[in-house]
């Protein structure tokens, strides 16, 4: 249905692409080159950025669960998506395909504010806090009292949701650390950032350097998440 290419027949991580049109950069999910470790994609059909973030996700499950039943089959042990809105689907996924997911960089809240200091909460940063909704942070685990900032209506928003086929870089760097810096401004108390979009990560290190916060990402979670797919050897 769904299954295209990548990368290695070993992969033990696959991952749920969103049908997308705009460019994959270095640090982006859906960017083979940015693992250290070799993944399996796999494309949901008719599945776009506007679709899963603006839409009802509903009509799309069942080709999620589809594809993912492909991914397990072709040998992996670990399914991963790309897109943060997907964690209001990861228990159906996860009941379906009998495997452990990762659907969204949001389930690392939980833990990230556990290990910071007293009075200090994890902030987020989002592709769209207009539909950023209590459903999704509720089914991802995140603590109530996080603040969110979203990059609504700025030139990486509109690249990312129009699914255009360019991407201003410069520009979605800038976006990135305006939003940053006005959540820290806004809320003094943010002691690390959580970025709920995948396509974030390209500018992850221009958030922290900004900000002066550490920085989460799909990137650590899956990073993580991969090392118990498959532990090193030692």
């Amino acid at each position: 249905m769904g299954f295209v290419v990548r990368q290695d027949d070993k992969a033990k991580l696959g991952i749920l692409m969103l049908d997308t049109k705009f460019p994959r950069i270095l640090g982006d999910v859906g960017n083979a080159d940015s693992w250290l470790f070799p993944v399996r994609y796999a494309v949901v059909p008719g599945a776009t950025p506007e679709a899963i973030v603006c839409d009802d996700i509903e009509p799309f499950v069942q080709a999620f669960i589809e594809v993912g039943h492909e991914l397990v089959a072709a040998g992996c042990t670990g399914i991963a998506t790309t897109c943060g809105f997907l964690a209001l689907i990861r228990p159906r996924l996860t009941a379906a395909l009998e495997v452990p997911v990762a659907a969204s960089a949001l389930e690392q809240v939980a833990q990230v504010q556990a290990m910071l200091p007293d009075k200090q909460v994890v902030g987020i940063l989002t592709i769209s806090a207009a539909t950023l909704t209590p459903a999704h942070l509720k089914a991802a685990g995140v603590p109530t009292h996080c603040p969110v900032q979203g990059t609504d209506g700025s030139s990486f928003s509109k690249s990312i949701l129009g699914n255009l086929t360019t991407l201003n870089v410069r520009a979605a760097r800038q976006d990135m650390v305006r939003a940053a810096q006005t959540l820290i401004s806004d809320h003094p108390n943010v002691g690390a950032i959580v970025l709920e979009c995948t396509n974030m990560v390209p500018y992850s290190d221009d958030i922290a350097q900004a900000t002066g916060r550490p920085v989460y990402s799909i990137y650590t979670y899956l990073s993580w998440f991969h090392a118990g797919l498959r532990p090193r050897g030692f």
